[in-house]
C-alpha cells in the first residue's frame, strides 16, 4: 500500500519545476512523488485496453454504420481503422516503455518533446473526450435497457450505471483492474460466441436451417449508396468514407488506455510492449470477424437498426431474433450491457488520470493531484464523473439521437488526440536520432517513421471531413455541425490562449529536447523487476496469460 498524500513532499518536489509555460515545466515524475500504486498486472492492462476498444461502438454503433452504408463499407472501415490504431499504439508503446513513470500521461510527453502549449490543449482535449465517452457509454447502456421495455424511467437506469462506474473508480486501483478484467472477459467471451454463432448461421445451422451465406451482400447488396441516390462509384466511396469516420468511435482513445495505465503497472518495461503487441492482433481478430458477421446476420435495410428508427437494438440481437433462436437475444443484450459498463469504467479511469497528471504539471488546479491512502486521485474522479451526468439528456431526447451526439463529439476529439500523439512521436524519434541514441530504446516498432507520416496524413483528412454530410445541399443541421466540429475551435482556443498567455515558443528545438530525465530511475526499476523464468509448461502458460 502506498503512503497517504503528503502535501509537503509534493510541494518540495514542485519547487524543482520552473514557471508554467516554459520548456521544463513538467513535474519530476521519476522522483517527485510516490502516490499512485503499481497495482495493475499484465492481464489487467491488456483487458483494460480491449475493454475500452470493444464496446458499444461495435455492439450498437455498428448498426448505424450498416444502415447508412451497407456491409462491405462496414467491414472495410473497421479494417482500415485497425491499421490506424496499430500505428498509434506502436507510437505510444515506444515512448511509454522508455519512460513508464508514475502519473504518466500523453500530455506529459507532448510537453516534454513538442511544446507546453500543445500539451495543455492536448490534456484538456483528452479529458473532454474521455468524459464524453463515459456519457456515450451510459447512453448506450440506456439504449440496451430500453430493449426490454421495462416500465422504468430511463433516468433510473442511467443512475444505476453511473453509480456503479463511480464506485469501481474510487476504490483501490487493483480492485478497479480486477473488475475491468472480468468485465472485459465477459465481453470477449460474448464476441467469440457471436463469431461462432455467425459461422453456424452462415452454413445454415440455426433452428430454421436457413443458410444465410452472403445472401444480404447480394440482396439488398454489399453497398448502400450514401448521400447520392444514383448507382455510382461516388455513392460507394462516400459510404466507405462515412463508415471509416464512424468506425473511429469504436477505437477512439483505446490505445491510450495502455499508456495511461503504465504508471500503475507492475514491471512496465516488460508488460507494456507485451500488451501493445497482443492488443492489436486481438483487436484485428475480434473486429475483423465481428464486422463481417454483422453483415451476414442483418441486411442494411432492416428498420430496427440504430439510425433507421428508435427501436435501438444491436445488429447482433436482431440477427439472433431473425434466426429464431429463442432466449439467446436476451443473454446477448445483457452481455452488451456489461460491455457499456466496462467501457464507461475504463474511460472514467482514463479521464481522471489525465486530470491528475495535468495537476502535477501545473496545467490543472493542484487539488486534482490529491490521492487517498489507496493511491486513487478521488477528487479528479469525482469531478470528471459529474460531467458524465450529461447522459441524462436521454430523458428528454431519444437514446439514438443523444448517443449519436456523443459519438460525433468524442470521435473528433479522438482524431485530434491521435494527430498530437503522432506529432509527439515524430519529435521524440527525431530527438533520439539527433543524440545518436535511437538504438538505446527498450522497445522499437517496424516501418517507422514512414508509417507514422502516412497515418498522420490520413487522420488529418478524417478530422477535417468528419462532418462532410452537413455541407451537402439541403442537409445542413446546426446540432450535427456543432457535434462534428465544435472540438476544433475549442482545441485551438486552448492552444493559442496558453501560448499567448505564457509566451511559449512554437516548439522546443530538437537539440533542447530532454530525453534523459527519468531514464536512470526507469532502468533501475526494470532491473529490479526482472521477469521470473517459467519452470514448466504450466507456468509458461500462466506467465503468458498474466
Amino acid at each position: 500500500m502506498e503512503p497517504e498524500y503528503d502535501d509537503n513532499a509534493l510541494k518540495g518536489a514542485e519547487e524543482e519545476a520552473v514557471r508554467p509555460g516554459s520548456v521544463h515545466n513538467e513535474f519530476n515524475l521519476a522522483q517527485g512523488h510516490n502516490q499512485l500504486e503499481r497495482g495493475l498486472k499484465s492481464r489487467h492492462i491488456q483487458f483494460l485496453a480491449l475493454g475500452g476498444a470493444i464496446g458499444t461502438g461495435l455492439f450498437v454503433g455498428s448498426g448505424g454504420i450498416l444502415s447508412d452504408t451497407g456491409p462491405a463499407p462496414l467491414f472495410m472501415a473497421y479494417l482500415s481503422m485497425m491499421f490506424v490504431v496499430w500505428c498509434v499504439m506502436n507510437n505510444l508503446a515506444e515512448m511509454v516503455t522508455y519512460l513508464p513513470m508514475k502519473g504518466i500521461s500523453i500530455p506529459y510527453f507532448v510537453g516534454r518533446f513538442v511544446d507546453p502549449s500543445l500539451a495543455f490543449a492536448c490534456g484538456w482535449n483528452y479529458w473532454y473526450a474521455y468524459t464524453m465517452l463515459v456519457s456515450a457509454e451510459t447512453s448506450a447502456a440506456a439504449i440496451v435497457l430500453e430493449y426490454w421495455q421495462a416500465p422504468v424511467n430511463v433516468a433510473v437506469w442511467i443512475t444505476v450505471v453511473l453509480v456503479i462506474i463511480l464506485l469501481l473508480n474510487v476504490i483501490a486501483v487493483s480492485f478497479f483492474g480486477e473488475a475491468e478484467f472480468w468485465f472485459a472477459s465477459i465481453k470477449l467471451i460474448t464476441i467469440l460466441g457471436l463469431i461462432i454463432l455467425g459461422i453456424v448461421l452462415f452454413f445454415g445451422g440455426g433452428p430454421n436451417h436457413d443458410r444465410l451465406g452472403f445472401r444480404y451482400w447480394k440482396h439488398p447488396g454489399a453497398f448502400h449508396n450514401y448521400m447520392v441516390s444514383s448507382h455510382t462509384g461516388t455513392g460507394r466511396f462516400l459510404g466507405y468514407w462515412h463508415a471509416f469516420v464512424k468506425a473511429g468511435f469504436a477505437f477512439i482513445t483505446s490505445p491510450e488506455l495502455i499508456a495511461i495505465a503504465a504508471g500503475e503497472t507492475v514491471d512496465p518495461r516488460r508488460n507494456i510492449p507485451k500488451a501493445a503487441r497482443r492488443f492489436v492482433w486481438r483487436l484485428a481478430i475480434f473486429y475483423g470477424f465481428a464486422s463481417l458477421i454483422i453483415g451476414i446476420l442483418v441486411p442494411y435495410n432492416n428498420d430496427q437498426l440504430l439510425g433507421q428508427s428508435n427501436a435501438n437494438a444491436s445488429p447482433f440481437v436482431i440477427g439472433i431474433q431473425n434466426a429464431g433462436i429463442g432466449g439467446l437475444n436476451h443473454a446477448i443484450n445483457a452481455a452488451i450491457l456489461t460491455s457499456a459498463w466496462s467501457a464507461g469504467n475504463s474511460f472514467l479511469y482514463s479521464a481522471s488520470r489525465v486530470l491528475y497528471s495535468m495537476a502535477l504539471n501545473k496545467q490543472a488546479p493542484k487539488f486534482f493531484s490529491v490521492t487517498n491512502k489507496r493511491g486513487v486521485p478521488y477528487i479528479a474522479v469525482l469531478f470528471t464523473w459529474l460531467f458524465s451526468l450529461l447522459a441524462y439528456l436521454n430523458v428528454s431526447n431519444t437514446g439514438a439521437t443523444v448517443f449519436n451526439w456523443f459519438v460525433n463529439i468524442s470521435t473528433i476529439s479522438g482524431f485530434i488526440a491521435w494527430i498530437v500523439v503522432m506529432t509527439t512521436y515524430l519529435r521524440f524519434r527525431k530527438a533520439f536520432n539527433y543524440h545518436g541514441m535511437l538504438n538505446t530504446l527498450p522497445y522499437r516498432t517496424p516501418l517507422q517513421p514512414y508509417l507514422t507520416y502516412f497515418v498522420l496524413f490520413i487522420v488529418s483528412i478524417l478530422t477535417l471531413t468528419n462532418g462532410f454530410q452537413v455541407f451537402w445541399p439541403d442537409k445542413f443541421n446546426v446540432s450535427d455541425f456543432l457535434a462534428a466540429y465544435i472540438t476544433l475551435p475549442i482545441f485551438l482556443v486552448l492552444y493559442f490562449g496558453h501560448k499567448i498567455w505564457f509566451r511559449t515558443r512554437f516548439a522546443i528545438p530538437v537539440e533542447e529536447i530532454d530525453i534523459t530525465t527519468g531514464k536512470k530511475e526507469m532502468d533501475e526499476l526494470a532491473e529490479m523487476e526482472l521477469p521470473r523464468e517459467p519452470k514448466n509448461i504450466f507456468q509458461r502458460f500462466w506467465f503468458w496469460l498474466a
